[in-house]
């Protein structure tokens, strides 16, 4: 599966700090559990990565989260 191709997996996520200073992002879906431990800087890379993929997600048309229709 690529970025770019609708999924029907449901999942949870959940962000938080470590009690060992790390960014946690916790994924959850159909049985898996996956977290994902991240320095305070590489979160920082992230988030401007969502910010940058979301502005360009909002040039593409879409809206509030939802997929256009094909």
């Amino acid at each position: 599966m690529g970025i770019d191709k609708e999924s029907d997996i449901s999942a949870n996520l959940q962000i938080g700090p470590t009690t060992l200073g790390m960014v946690r992002i916790y994924v959850e879906a159909e049985g898996l559990e996956l977290p994902l431990d991240f320095d305070p800087e590489e979160a920082e890379e992230i988030a401007e990565e969502l910010r940058a993929a979301a502005e360009a997600a909002r040039g593409m048309g879409g809206s509030k989260g939802k997929s256009p229709k094909r």
